[in-house]
């Protein structure tokens, strides 16, 4: 779940094709007849917002962009005005990870304290489901910008998320591996909700396409807490595969010396957003040179990319600073749409503004909130490159990002590729 620094036009992304989710199972995130107007208990005071995003724990790495995108986002929403003629707050905790559940129930317990009406977070889908009831039976608004997981799709009315589910990275990773003319594939996958449910998607993508999974399937993950995978990597190489698949954390820094110290061409190694980072100073020049990683959403542009650093100087990587900033941006427009700052008219306006019930396209918060003041429906269109909110909750078409890795051991962004739900 990291993205290079390196700069990459933004043209070549948005040249690329958008991809397109067919919607699936009903969730409740669709606009009802009373979608404009704020509930019977609606909130009159100003918005506060809570984070729920990783400060300590495998994840730590992740914190500083998503933190950065929200807090831009409240600077932008409160030099048009804040919400509602009122500057809007932001209160930010620490999600840590799936081992550490404990500080992220701490953290929602604070957050419902302080009474905030959304929560952006949480980066793990693993620490999600741990709190996701906590969150929603309150009817606080919970919305991910990087959870991934596809059991989360349509989980609550009140849950929803700006990244695509493993649905779509899963089968964008897939295709990437047998158009690369792979047949034997094996996977290296911990035994995490995460690893599991994007193992699923590239398990059938690829057999569908005619390969075979030699290992990894189903009572063949690893354990994360582990402290050696020596026996994991022994028992995927036996199997001899012509492309290896690792879907891990911060296991990846023991895994990969040892995949190439076993004779893996890291030309024929695949990674996912958990675990394309730079790797610079970790490995040896050439470790991971031609290995390749996808990473769900659009790369941001040098533009967004230096504003984010106004935020934060010390940022060196960008994954979910786009999502968790158009998050921030949509529950401030739901809430200006619904004229109240509470959980509920946010829930009831959030797909609304993100256009599934069409309407202008507008892409800052300033313009939109104009657009809303008007009379007039909106379809926001921020950084990310992600559509309307389907009947899920899950955005409704989103960019794959495929990474190269180069001799430095560093990724640069190559393409975006399509993937599908069906």
């Amino acid at each position: 779940m990291i993205r290079s620094t390196h700069a990459v036009r933004a043209a070549a992304l948005a040249g690329a094709a958008a991809l397109i989710l067919a919607a699936c199972s009903s969730g409740g995130g669709d606009s009802d007849d009373d979608a404009t107007e704020g509930s019977t208990s609606a909130a009159s005071g100003p918005l506060k917002i809570g984070s729920l995003l990783p400060q300590t724990g495998s994840l730590a790495y992740l914190g500083p962009p998503e933190i950065a995108g929200v807090d831009l986002a409240i600077k932008d929403i409160n030099d048009a005005g804040g919400v509602l003629g009122e500057d809007v707050t932001v209160e930010h905790t620490d999600s840590s990870d799936a081992d550490n559940a404990e500080v992220a129930t701490q953290s929602v317990t604070e957050l419902i304290s302080k009474k905030v009406s959304a929560i952006i977070g949480a980066a793990s889908s693993s620490v999600t489901l741990n709190v996701v009831d906590d969150i929603t039976n309150a009817k606080i608004v919970q919305i991910s910008p990087a959870n991934t997981a596809t059991k989360l799709s349509g989980y609550s009315p009140f849950y929803f998320r700006t990244a695509p589910p493993d649905t779509v990275q899963g089968s964008a990773l897939g295709n990437l591996i047998t158009g690369d003319g792979h047949e034997n594939v094996g996977i290296l996958v911990f035994n995490d909700d995460y690893g599991t449910s994007l193992r699923d998607v590239v398990e059938k993508t690829v057999e569908d396409a005619g390969g075979t999974i030699t290992y990894g399937k189903k009572g063949q993950e690893f354990d994360p807490k582990a402290s050696s995978f020596d026996s994991d990597i022994t028992a995927l190489l036996a199997t001899n595969p012509d492309a290896v698949v690792v879907l891990a954390f911060e296991q990846t820094k023991q895994i990969i010396p040892g995949l190439v110290a076993g004779g893996v061409d890291p030309k024929n190694i695949y990674l996912v957003d958990g675990n394309t980072a730079d790797y610079s100073a970790d490995f040896q020049p050439g470790t991971l040179e031609g290995a390749q990683g996808t990473i769900p959403g659009a790369f941001p542009s040098d533009d967004f990319q230096a504003r984010l650093k106004e935020v934060d100087p010390n940022l060196k990587d960008f994954a979910y600073g786009p999502e968790s900033y158009d998050a921030t941006i949509l529950v401030a427009l739901a809430a200006e749409k619904g004229k109240a700052t509470d959980g509920e008219t946010i829930q009831k306006n959030l797909a609304a503004v993100s256009g599934a019930d069409g309407g202008e396209k507008c892409s800052s918060f300033k313009d939109c909130v104009a657009l809303i003041k008007d009379g007039k429906d909106i379809q926001y269109t921020g950084q990310a490159g992600v559509g309307p909110f389907n009947a899920d909750n899950d955005p409704s078409s989103a960019f794959i990002g495929v990474y190269k890795y180069g001799a430095d051991n560093k990724n640069v962004w190559v393409k975006a590729v399509e993937g599908e739900v069906k």
